[in-house]
Protein backbone atom coordinates (compact mmCIF):
# COMPACT_ATOMS: atom_id res chain seq x y z
CA UNK A 1 0.00 0.00 0.00
CA UNK A 2 1.11 3.58 -0.93
CA UNK A 3 -0.60 6.91 0.23
CA UNK A 4 0.07 10.83 -0.14
CA UNK A 5 -1.31 13.65 1.37
CA UNK A 6 -1.65 16.91 -0.96
CA UNK A 7 -4.37 19.63 -0.54
CA UNK A 8 -7.71 20.45 -2.33
CA UNK A 9 -6.51 23.77 -4.36
CA UNK A 10 -9.44 24.36 -6.87
CA UNK A 11 -11.94 26.92 -5.82
CA UNK A 12 -14.84 24.95 -4.94
CA UNK A 13 -13.41 21.60 -3.10
CA UNK A 14 -14.41 18.19 -5.15
CA UNK A 15 -17.91 19.27 -5.90
CA UNK A 16 -20.01 17.20 -8.97
CA UNK A 17 -17.49 17.41 -11.72
CA UNK A 18 -13.90 17.13 -10.21
CA UNK A 19 -15.41 14.47 -7.87
CA UNK A 20 -16.20 12.83 -11.66
CA UNK A 21 -12.86 13.33 -12.77
CA UNK A 22 -11.53 12.05 -10.50
CA UNK A 23 -13.66 8.58 -9.81
CA UNK A 24 -12.83 8.39 -13.54
CA UNK A 25 -9.49 8.56 -13.31
CA UNK A 26 -9.53 6.21 -10.26
CA UNK A 27 -11.45 3.46 -11.63
CA UNK A 28 -8.95 3.20 -14.65
CA UNK A 29 -6.48 1.01 -11.91
CA UNK A 30 -7.29 -2.37 -10.76
CA UNK A 31 -6.01 -0.89 -7.39
CA UNK A 32 -8.28 -0.34 -4.16
CA UNK A 33 -8.02 3.55 -3.53
CA UNK A 34 -9.23 5.47 -0.66
CA UNK A 35 -9.25 9.40 0.16
CA UNK A 36 -9.30 10.81 3.67
CA UNK A 37 -10.21 13.80 5.08
CA UNK A 38 -7.19 14.51 7.06
CA UNK A 39 -8.04 17.90 8.85
CA UNK A 40 -11.29 16.07 10.24
CA UNK A 41 -9.83 12.61 11.05
CA UNK A 42 -12.81 11.03 9.02
CA UNK A 43 -12.57 7.39 7.62
CA UNK A 44 -11.42 6.22 4.04
CA UNK A 45 -14.20 6.47 1.95
CA UNK A 46 -14.00 4.53 -1.30
CA UNK A 47 -12.45 7.08 -4.03
CA UNK A 48 -14.20 4.94 -6.83
CA UNK A 49 -17.92 5.70 -5.60
CA UNK A 50 -18.80 9.12 -6.83
CA UNK A 51 -21.16 9.46 -3.62
CA UNK A 52 -18.59 8.33 -1.12
CA UNK A 53 -16.37 11.49 -2.23
CA UNK A 54 -19.39 13.84 -2.64
CA UNK A 55 -20.42 12.60 0.81
CA UNK A 56 -16.83 13.36 2.22
CA UNK A 57 -17.47 17.02 1.94
CA UNK A 58 -13.65 17.85 0.35
CA UNK A 59 -13.97 21.60 -0.15
CA UNK A 60 -10.90 24.13 -1.03
CA UNK A 61 -8.05 23.98 0.96
CA UNK A 62 -8.83 20.22 2.65
CA UNK A 63 -6.00 18.18 3.42
CA UNK A 64 -6.63 14.76 1.81
CA UNK A 65 -5.24 11.71 1.82
CA UNK A 66 -5.22 9.18 -0.88
CA UNK A 67 -4.06 5.55 -0.67
CA UNK A 68 -3.54 2.77 -3.38
CA UNK A 69 -3.31 -1.08 -3.06
CA UNK A 70 -3.09 -3.20 -5.77
CA UNK A 71 -0.66 -4.66 -8.49
CA UNK A 72 -1.01 -0.72 -9.82
CA UNK A 73 -0.72 1.29 -6.65
CA UNK A 74 2.20 3.59 -7.26
CA UNK A 75 0.81 4.45 -10.83
CA UNK A 76 -2.54 5.22 -9.74
CA UNK A 77 -1.41 7.24 -6.73
CA UNK A 78 0.74 9.50 -8.99
CA UNK A 79 -2.23 10.29 -11.23
CA UNK A 80 -4.38 10.75 -8.39
CA UNK A 81 -1.96 12.88 -7.15
CA UNK A 82 -1.16 15.02 -10.15
CA UNK A 83 -5.16 15.37 -10.62
CA UNK A 84 -5.76 16.97 -7.19
CA UNK A 85 -2.16 18.93 -7.31
CA UNK A 86 -3.26 20.28 -10.74
CA UNK A 87 -6.82 21.57 -9.37
CA UNK A 88 -8.58 19.14 -12.15
CA UNK A 89 -7.95 22.17 -14.75
CA UNK A 90 -10.22 24.63 -13.11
Amino acid sequence: MVSKQTTIINATGLHARPASVFVTEAKKYQSNVTIKNVDKDTAPVNAKSIMMILAAGLGTGTKIEIACDGPDEQEALDALVALVDSGFGE
